[in-house]
């Protein structure tokens, strides 16, 4: 192998290590941003919930308390653990029954964290 030819693999090589650290990169933004939207789902979901026991709403029923905290996803109210009343459809938000949201969030009555899917 002459000088040219190293010359060329090692350009070679290097463009490989380029495209492979930038494809590794954006794997890892995209896992952040699913991340950060559950993140703040749950804020925003922990916010309404407070905000509506500051004004002495009843959660006991475990109603769904919005069917669009953010883009896809749902604030339901269920009980920890689960009770009949928290599998009857009226109490569920529509908007994940009907599938115009994928990922939900669910707090006690008293605003407590359960879950986030």
């Amino acid at each position: 192998m002459g000088k040219d030819d190293l010359t060329i693999l090692s350009e070679m090589l290097i463009s490989i290590l380029i495209v492979a650290v930038i494809s590794g990169c954006t794997s890892r933004v995209d896992k952040t941003n699913e991340k950060s939207d559950r993140d703040i789902a749950i804020s925003k979901c922990s916010q309404i919930c407070k905000s509506l026991l500051s004004n002495k709403t009843n959660l006991s029923n475990g109603p769904c308390i919005s069917n669009e905290i953010i883009n896809d996803w749902v604030c339901d109210i269920a009980h920890n653990p689960r009770i009949p009343i928290d599998n009857n459809p009226e109490n569920q938000c529509s908007a994940y029954r009907e599938k115009k949201a994928h990922h939900f969030v669910e707090l006690t009555e008293t605003c407590e964290f359960i879950r986030a899917i």
